[in-house]
């Protein structure tokens, strides 16, 4: 991961699925909560998906976030439609509206990772740089040090 957007869309990411694990605890506990998940046993089942496919987001790997973006637009997209239609017929409610919104999110992260990890060009996280690049990939600076090391015969 090179830059900060790599690593707040990763952040938010894990934000997000803490959220999810959290609507489904309340859920299941019977508590109220101001969004509900669209299907409990569903969701559980994904948030356990989820897990390592963070893992190998966070190694920048695009099977992890094809995998990670796909189930959450099956998911949610469904649930986005159906409160959308709703909003039509009944009008804006407040519950309705926050659980859209959240609905959304789900959505928008992992496109976000998704296309991050897409159009990175240093996918694959290279650990080099230039500096580094010179000392081990570099002969003539390697000849150079030996021939410095040579001529420095300090005689006591």
């Amino acid at each position: 991961m090179l830059g900060i957007f790599s690593y707040l869309i990763t952040i938010f990411g894990m934000f997000y699925w803490c959220f999810r694990a959290y609507v489904s605890l309340m859920f299941a506990l019977g508590r109220p909560f101001f969004c509900e998940p669209v299907n409990a046993g569903l969701e559980i089942t994904m948030l356990f998906i989820s897990v390592p496919c963070l893992v190998f987001i966070v190694k920048r790997s695009l099977v992890a976030a094809t995998v990670f973006f796909g189930m959450y637009v099956a998911y949610f997209g469904q649930a986005v439609y159906e409160s959308i239609l709703q909003m039509m017929e009944n009008g804006v409610e407040i519950i309705n509206a926050s659980s859209l919104f959240v609905n959304i999110l789900g959505i928008l992260i992992p496109l976000l990772t998704f296309l991050d990890i897409l159009l990175n060009k240093n996918r694959k996280g290279y650990g080099g740089g230039k500096k580094s690049d010179i000392f081990y990939k570099g002969d003539k600076f390697e000849r150079n040090y030996d021939e410095r090391a040579d001529k420095n015969q300090y005689k006591f």
